[in-house]
């Protein structure tokens, strides 16, 4: 081969590497990126807040996200799932109906030319290649129910209203309670008087769970560690039917308008918080930087999700109650101080400078 017609190859060669780049590894540099996320569903207050955050960020960043909801069906989430999939979405974000057949979503993403990364929003996906897992440390959630529920009880007997059994995060919130708990039960210190799961995290579920424990123990219950603000209404619900309302603790999570009102009016003893804004942001963060082939940035832990040790981003809650109320959930802009208190005396509404009256 002469000179020319090797400077020729080599010519040749750089412009088809600099085609495949283009037309492969470096599109979306360049190319509108596309995102699926698919969701549990959009009947919890939370996850409408989750998905405009989301989608607002991502906006920011350039992208376009595409929203699902599969309103409680595993079947339709899966379907969902490949609906996007067959849309051309470069990354797939799932809050997972149930932990386990999501599973299918995350082996059909992979499958895909080029692979589509698939994070685990909030829940883990589990027994499956996952990407990534952004969430609050959920074990760290159930510890904080349950040390401000000890705190305010100390001696008595205790029920444990767990969520959803097919969510994983419903088994890392118990496991957080009975880290806390069980070393009192065994004590003797409390009385573990019960436990049940509630599907979906059903809040009629749940009172039907506590009108049912009311009536078998006679009403003799101190405290209520309930996993969530849905299952802590119904059991305020349940209280309240049997004018116990306010006398026994009630724990919850998610920084509901509902929990925090029932929080102020003192019925429910508190929530954990965890700020969705920074949730939101970070995940769709992450997920265009995977669309785009970069760096995602520091995770913080790994989860076992079965399968393998997942790459996780985990955030840190804020237990809640009446005297931070304002602090935490208010002034960070999750709600607003006259729908939180609209049913509580004008001068117990917290001062304008923050401090309470």
């Amino acid at each position: 081969m002469n000179k020319s017609k090797t400077c020729f190859c080599l010519i040749s060669l750089s412009l088809l590497v600099a085609l495949m780049c283009a037309s492969g590894c470096g599109r979306k540099k360049d190319q509108e990126i596309l995102i699926g996320l698919s969701l549990d569903t959009l009947a919890v207050e939370r996850w409408q807040r989750d998905a405009d955050l989301f989608r607002e960020r991502a906006e920011q960043l350039g992208a376009k996200v595409l929203v699902q909801s599969a309103n409680g069906d595993p079947a339709v989430q899966n379907e969902q799932a490949e609906n996007m999939l067959t849309r051309g979405v470069d990354v797939l974000v799932v809050v997972p109906q149930n932990a386990e057949t999501s599973a299918v979503i995350v082996e059909s993403a992979h499958k895909q030319k080029p692979k589509v990364p698939v994070i685990g929003y909030d829940r883990v996906i589990r027994n499956c290649d996952l990407d990534v897992y952004i969430s609050f440390d959920n074990v760290r959630v159930g510890e904080l129910q349950a040390e401000y529920l000890v705190r305010k009880a100390p001696k008595g007997n205790y029920f444990l209203l767990g969520g959803a059994p097919t969510d994983e995060n419903s088994k890392q919130l118990r496991q957080g309670q009975l880290n806390v708990l069980q070393p009192r039960f065994d004590r003797g210190d409390i009385k573990d008087m019960g436990r049940q799961w509630c599907r979906d995290w059903d809040p009629l579920e749940a009172l039907h769970h506590i009108e049912n424990a009311l009536t078998r123990l006679n009403n003799q219950v101190d405290a209520i560690v309930a996993s969530n603000d849905g299952t802590g209404g119904g059991a305020v619900e349940a209280l309240r039917a049997q004018k116990l309302a306010g006398k026994v603790a009630v724990s919850g999570q998610d920084a509901d308008l509902a929990a925090c009102q029932r929080i102020v009016e003192g019925t429910q003893t508190m929530t954990v918080y965890k700020p969705i804004k920074r949730l939101a942001y970070r995940a769709a963060e992450i997920a265009v930087a995977m669309a785009k082939g970069e760096e995602i940035g520091a995770t913080t832990r790994t989860v076992f999700n079965g399968k393998k040790n997942v790459p996780s981003v985990l955030l840190e809650p804020i237990a809640v109650d009446r005297d931070n109320l304002y602090e935490a959930v208010i002034k960070d802009g999750y709600h607003k101080v006259e729908e939180v208190y609209r049913n509580v005396p004008r001068d117990q509404w917290p001062k304008p400078s923050g401090g309470s009256q």
